[in-house]
């Protein structure tokens, strides 16, 4: 037993080690975290794995999760970013406890500041934005006083009420804090509190026109809501310092920060702000473009929610940033896919198969719809003299070790029959427009010739029964593994054979009966679901991954 308790200590990580002794030491009853959003964007793959961790974090130890909208910037957020957000985080399967804005703690963030004013700890400056930085000073040199910092209090007061009531222009004055122009961490060198924005929020209206700066409305934010652990990217451990300062000044609920590495992908980009200029150059046909990171266009690709929480499970927790390969992802989603997709045969680029010595009008076959599956169903599949293969499924001077049909040579239809090819047909200009073959008859399972070794198996469709649909293959939107760091702009390095369209394959009949819900393996070819933009008239699907990783193969090519 005791062997057992050591091995789960060990494969605790580092939050789920702070968690456990906070409760076994009494501190919290139980944990609350929070997943704080800014409404300015889609959230993205990395945003899944801060997602998997709070919610996760407050499941395995009985606590709650809010969401909080950090709505503090009126120019960049919009209801549409909002809604995206809570539809992802459900559709990932989590449930928050609270649903709640910085924005509801407007004017209790007001407060805090007349607080800090009050306390002879924050001041109206009147510099520009500029002066301010240029005062700031440098990581290796002290910064300056601000000639506004000398300030009574009353003064402040004064000033920051009227800043409040919409005396003053955008930029003409800021809050700051006051503490310490040399301090070593930069944050800590009188940190802008509010600014002006005479701008409309998209829920408050324009009833304020000066906002909180992120630093200044998160820590108390976390503090209104008795959050226990707030949990951030290693890019906020600078911030640390003020998070605290803000709280222990005010004397307000202790909350405490922690961080861990944030998810950095190969061969895409995680900026919003380059995911966005990626949207708005029309690189890509909008946020949820199968080819973006974001959970909307892994969604609309036909990535799955378990695939997902898997991926944030096997990358864990880490304190140091790196770069995870997007085959571990891919590798995730072609694991639950096997398990749960539906076998389809849909033929790419046919080559037509005539059956000389078969004499059926047709015949109904049956296949199964999943191997993996224990419990699986079979389908039925209309067979008949004339067949789609794939063109890349016959060679007619084949070298050594090709194993599918050239003449002379047999392969297995997949459910059904063995075939040989006897005849082939060209046009005039020498493309090959036909094959004709023979059929072993009793072939196929069940039947006298059942046994009959063949080295390969392909897939096919029959001509008269198969319907038509667009298949998009989607593949790495950049051509190099870590595009945000290599000169010159990112999207210079976008792959252009990131999409290709192929407007007409064959599919089999079963597939008419496509749902958005499922997931289908076309055999041979890879994972496919099927598209928002399909309609009555028209089916299209799209890939989500390969049956195997061709990328490294393609790249020693190249």
């Amino acid at each position: 037993m005791n062997e057992i308790k050591k091995e789960e200590e060990k494969s605790l990580n580092f939050l789920e080690e702070i968690v456990e002794e906070d409760l076994g030491a009494g501190r919290y009853k139980t944990i609350l975290t929070r997943f704080p959003p800014e409404p300015n964007g889609y959230l993205h793959i990395g945003h899944s794995k801060s997602i998997c961790l709070n919610f996760g974090l407050a499941q395995k130890y009985g606590g709650k999760t809010n969401l909080r909208f950090d709505d503090t910037n009126p120019v960049t957020e919009d209801v549409e970013y909002v809604d995206s957000i809570k539809a992802d985080i459900r559709w990932l399967g989590f449930e928050w406890a609270n649903e709640l804005y910085a924005s509801d703690y407007f004017g209790q963030l007001y407060q805090f500041a007349v607080k800090l004013i009050e306390k002879g700890l924050a001041y109206v400056d009147d510099s520009s934005s500029e002066q301010i930085a240029q005062l700031k000073g440098t990581p290796t040199e002290p910064g300056k006083d601000s000639p506004y910092r000398s300030r009574s209090i009353a003064e402040n007061l004064q000033l920051f009420a009227d800043m409040q009531a919409g005396k003053y222009k955008d930029g003409e004055k800021v809050l700051r804090a006051k503490i310490d122009m040399s301090a070593p961490n930069m944050h800590m060198r009188d940190p802008i509190l509010y600014r002006i924005k005479h701008a409309h929020h998209h829920r408050t209206g324009d009833a304020w026109c000066i906002y909180p700066m992120y630093d200044f409305a998160h820590g108390q934010s976390d503090s209104i809501e008795h959050i226990t652990h707030s949990i951030c990217t290693l890019e906020f451990v600078p911030h640390r310092p003020l998070y605290d300062w803000f709280i222990d000044k005010l004397e307000i609920f202790p909350s405490h920060q922690y961080e861990f590495a944030r998810l950095n992908l190969s061969y895409t980009v995680m900026s919003k702000r380059k995911l966005l200029q990626l949207v708005n150059d029309r690189h890509v046909t909008g946020w949820d473009d199968p080819r973006m990171p974001t959970i909307a266009g892994l969604r609309r690709r036909g990535y799955t929610p378990e695939s997902i929480r898997t991926f944030a499970e096997k990358i864990g927790v880490q304190k140091r940033d790196n770069l995870i390969e997007v085959g571990l992802l891919e590798f995730c989603i072609r694991e639950h896919l096997n398990r749960i997709a539906l076998r389809r045969m849909v033929v790419f680029d046919p080559v037509k198969v005539v059956l000389t010595n078969y004499t059926e009008d047709e015949e109904i076959l049956k296949s199964e719809n999943n191997p993996e599956d224990p419990e699986t169903t079979y389908r039925e599949i209309p067979f008949s003299r004339e067949l789609y293969i794939e063109r890349e499924d016959f060679m007619e001077v084949p070298p050594k070790k090709f194993f599918r049909l050239s003449p002379g040579q047999k392969v297995r239809l997949k459910s059904a029959y063995i075939i040989q090819c006897d005849e082939v047909i060209k046009d005039a200009a020498g493309n090959i427009t036909e094959l004709r073959c023979s059929y072993l008859p009793g072939s196929k399972s069940g039947g006298e010739n059942a046994n009959i070794k063949v080295q390969a198996t392909i897939h096919w469709v029959s001509i008269r029964h198969a319907v038509t649909a667009e298949v998009r293959l989607y593949d790495r939107l950049f051509k190099v593994e870590n595009p945000a760091s290599e000169e010159g702009d990112f999207k210079d390095y976008i792959n252009p054979d990131s999409l290709q369209v192929l407007p007409a394959a064959y599919a089999e009949p079963a597939l008419s009966h496509a749902k958005f819900d499922e997931r289908y393996q076309f055999l041979r070819k890879g994972y496919f679901t099927l598209d928002k933009d399909s309609s009555e008239d028209k089916m299209i699907f799209n890939r989500t991954v390969t049956l195997r990783d061709n990328w490294a193969k393609e790249q020693k090519k190249g």
